[in-house]
């Protein structure tokens, strides 16, 4: 039995709540800093700040998954998470810019990021389950062609609504303007609006239909099955365990002896967690205790080799991205335009003007989703998604260079080309290497990949801007530049399963 191919149209319904999202998500990237700075923050303190986003992905997407991989109800598989999400950021986005204090806007993000990752990473899982693999770059594709419009939109509305409404960009000190206010109310309609399409005009497969799909598929799983393979699968999983809570555990005293900077805490302390979880799973596996659980943690041990070397590149990657959207605001109103006066006219246009740099980044995603497939027929996915990060890399070094409005713009073309294949083409090059029965969850699971590496960027990039650069945030730019351009290297170290790969060539 094989799955239908979709109509454009269809394929169109199903990604368009991606415009929802990324309208949410652009919003939170490109003004969070701000109302962070803007309620009392320090530079140095605004990364451990946006910890909140990485580490509710980490938790919320891989259970996420687990669970809509297992469900289904009148709605469908995917389409109550949607539901759900959309419901709660839509609440989210209008509550954020109305804290009234710095503890309160770090715990909305918490909230708000939460929130996004229950709609979001279904989405991914959608693709895998409803098109055929010739079809799924195609349905990546669409879903980056939504994040870019969305994107572009949610990013450029608080110099919209300044510049073409006349409304307030600037508020006394400790509020939060006027412009941001509206664009965040304007973006949690938006959010529900456009889930609420997909949830409407797409259909999903039955559970007897994806078990036919299932019998059918050539992934084959390097999940354990007999006896002495669960074995050994049970001692790596102590080891690894072990390991985990020795490194977490020197780590952490080494931090504690020299008194470093306490954020570098969060990072090496969730290791020592993670290394607990791994230890008593690996006790009641022993006993043959099977559960979600168990299921959840065990299976990050199972991942396809596809998605362990896709790991380097996505941690490389994200760093970069995290590194741009903490500090973009800080380098370009304090290394560009020489202010760091929150209050002042000059910050809030510098300011402003970094929601265009994003709508740019954006826009230019937009405009390439559909054209990187192209190229890579031609050539092949790997050399394709390696151009791309190249590409990004030199844009976000470029910045350091820039004087003027017009060079900020330039800049964030190769920004905005890396980012469109980030959004699709890693996701074209694993999908065919999941089973359709753990699509969600092992979507969940890539998500650490992305996850992991912004909890390093807001663990260490603030103690090295202050410690190492003098508070100079357009350093942590350049260092976001060079580890894009190590995530491209890392690229042409990927193999994937040659069945799905859409180019026909062997990557």
């Amino acid at each position: 039995m094989q799955k239908r191919k979709l109509s454009f149209w269809e394929i169109w319904n199903m990604s368009f709540g991606f415009l929802g999202i990324q309208f949410g998500f652009a919003l939170q990237n490109a003004n969070t800093s701000r109302i962070f700075e803007t309620l009392g923050a320090d530079v140095e303190d605004i990364p451990i700040l946006w910890i909140a986003a990485p580490v509710t992905g980490l938790v919320v997407q891989p259970i996420v998954g687990y669970f809509s991989d297992k469900t289904w109800t009148r709605l469908g598989r995917r389409k109550p998470y949607f539901l759900v999400g959309a419901i709660l950021a839509s609440i989210a986005l209008f509550l954020m810019p109305n804290s009234p204090e710095l503890w309160i806007a770090a715990g909305m993000l918490w909230i708000m990021d939460a929130s996004i990752n229950i709609s979001m990473e279904p989405f991914r899982a959608f693709v895998g389950d409803n098109l055929p693999e010739e079809q799924r770059t195609l349905g990546f594709a669409m879903q980056s062609f939504f994040i870019g419009i969305g994107a572009v939109v949610g990013s450029a509305l608080p110099y919209v609504l300044t510049n073409w409404m006349g409304i307030d960009n600037t508020a006394p000190a400790g509020e939060i303007p006027d412009s941001v206010k509206w664009s965040f109310y304007v973006g949690g309609v938006v959010f529900f609006l456009a889930v609420i399409w997909t949830v409407l005009f797409s259909k999903e497969y039955s559970p007897e239909e994806m078990e036919a799909f299932e019998k059918e598929s050539a992934v084959i799983t390097i999940e354990p099955k007999t006896e002495q393979e669960i074995r050994k699968n049970i001692t790596t999983q102590q080891k690894s365990g072990s390991i985990m809570i020795l490194v977490g555990a020197i780590v952490s005293y080494v931090i504690y002896a020299n008194a470093l900077t306490k954020e570098l805490y969060i990072l090496f302390i969730g290791l020592i967690i993670v290394g607990v979880l791994f230890l008593i799973v690996s006790e009641l596996r022993k006993k043959s205790v099977r559960n979600g659980f168990t299921i959840i943690v065990s299976d990050l041990l199972n991942m396809p080799k596809t998605m362990k070397q896709l790991a380097w590149v996505q941690f490389f990657s994200w760093f970069a991205l995290f590194s741009m959207w903490i500090y973009t605001t800080q380098a370009v109103t304090g290394h560009v335009f020489d202010t760091r006066d929150t209050t002042s006219k000059i910050y809030n246009d510098a300011a402003d003007w970094v929601t265009v740099m994003f709508t740019v980044y954006n826009g230019v995603a937009a405009i390439v989703a559909f054209a990187l497939p192209v190229l890579a027929k031609k050539t092949s996915n790997k050399f394709t998604h390696m151009l791309a990060l190249i590409l990004g890399g030199l844009g976000l070094i470029s910045i350091y260079f820039m004087t003027t409005k017009t060079g900020l713009i330039i800049s964030m073309v190769g920004v905005g080309i890396a980012w469109a294949s980030i959004l699709s083409i890693p996701y074209a090059m694993l999908s065919g290497s999941l089973p359709s029965s753990k699509m969600g969850y092992y979507m969940g699971v890539f998500n650490f990949f992305i996850v992991i590496p912004q909890i390093v960027a807001s663990t260490i990039l603030g103690f090295i801007v202050s410690n190492l650069f003098e508070n100079q945030p357009v350093y942590a730019l350049i260092i976001g530049g060079v580890s894009m351009i190590a995530a491209g290297l890392f690229t042409l170290k990927v193999t994937t399963n040659s069945r799905i790969d859409i180019n026909h060539n062997n990557d």
